[in-house]
């Protein structure tokens, strides 16, 4: 039985990182989520990896952007109005189809905002990362151990499809502490394989050729890019067939259902067990990717039982209650329960917001 460790979510995720196979970060500090580099200061030296403090985040997005070309597994981190720097240079990854994993450690906006947890960069992690109108794999953990099992499966991902990944999290996610369990360390000679199955494409050292032009910006004629944007648009088709994860709970008989994600899923699902145990008939949809998004869990309601469906959002206004929209096309009343700039969800006010909409408010 492998053991378990008591560890806080950023440096989970930087461990989880490391044992994927990850071999070279650069970031730049911001709370919350500084944590990430100052555990991977110590902990990459120790496999043979490269971490640099870039001197700001676009300094350290292209420096990830150089790494990752030469197929190694690279890394970047930062917290909302640091992930914004960011989005040039990954949507400069999108378009050079560059593998690479970053976390985005939410905190209040707009602006520079406060540095509590929110989820207000929603639409900036599913609907506009950077320029193009490409899109990501977005992973959303509900806790320290989904957190160190998506990183390492994002990894994964990345190379599969060579393309950004995104981890979503937030300032609680970073600062708490839970027991997990941490992934099987890749050993260097698994770690070489993984870079050595990208030699096709990827700048290893072997002379120039065309077809590898395309890591160069500018370098893109009219052909080339629609060709690319064509041949993207099929894999996020993909995605929507094979690439959704979804958490569905008592969709069968529920006259509720409650639509949350992240650390507000967390809260939202312990509301949710309170009110089966009063007698409600309360179920819930989890994303655990938020992009795709799971429109076909909404398929699941029993729509001729539903009296409404609960958005909870650590945002206001709020983002994700449009897919949901879209998602249930009309087929049933959609409200929301919203915080935010910092404020987190609560339990007794999802639940009062339960009982005013099925006319018992308490």
């Amino acid at each position: 039985m492998m053991k378990r460790v008591f560890m806080k979510g950023t440096e989970a995720i930087a461990e989880s990182a490391v044992r994927s196979g990850l071999r070279f970060y650069a970031g730049y500090p911001i709370t919350p989520q500084n944590e990430i580099p100052e555990y991977l200061a110590r902990r990459l030296p120790e496999v043979d990896g490269k971490f640099v403090q870039g001197e700001s985040e676009l300094a350290s997005v292209n420096m990830v952007y150089g790494a990752g070309s030469t197929g190694t597994r690279s890394m970047t981190s930062s917290a909302s109005t640091g992930i914004s720097l960011k989005s040039e240079g990954i949507s400069y990854c999108a378009t050079a189809r560059i593998p690479m994993v970053y976390i985005n450690m939410q905190r209040g906006g707009p602006g520079v905002g406060t540095i509590h947890p929110a989820q207000q960069d929603y639409n900036q992690a599913t609907k506009a990362s950077g320029n193009g109108g490409f899109r990501m794999i977005v992973m959303a953990p509900a806790t320290v151990q989904e957190a160190v099992d998506m990183t390492y499966d994002a990894f994964d991902l990345a190379q599969r499809d060579r393309n950004p990944v995104l981890i979503l999290g937030d300032g609680m996610l970073a600062a708490m502490m839970e027991p997990v369990v941490l992934p099987e360390m890749r050993t260097e000679k698994e770690v070489q394989q993984l870079k050595e199955e990208q030699k096709e494409w990827a700048l290893i050292g072997h002379a120039h050729e065309e077809k590898k032009s395309f890591i160069v910006p500018g370098y893109w004629s009219v052909e080339d890019q629609e060709k690319l944007c064509i041949e993207n648009n099929a894999m996020y088709q993909r995605w929507e067939e094979e690439d959704t994860d979804v958490e569905e709970l008592y969709l069968d008989d529920a006259e509720i259902v409650l639509v949350a994600f992240g650390m507000a899923a967390r809260i939202t699902k312990s509301s949710m067990e309170i009110l089966r145990q009063e007698g409600h008939k309360v179920g819930m949809i989890r994303p655990k990717r938020i992009s795709p998004f799971p429109k076909k869990a909404f398929d699941n309601i029993d729509y001729s039982n539903l009296k409404a469906i609960l958005d909870v959002e650590m945002s206001i206004p709020a983002q994700m209650v449009y897919d949901v929209e879209l998602a249930v096309k009309q087929r049933g009343r959609i409200e929301t329960y919203l915080r935010s700039g910092g404020e987190i969800v609560r339990r007794e006010e999802i639940i009062q917001s339960v009982h005013a909409l099925i006319g018992e408010e308490k």
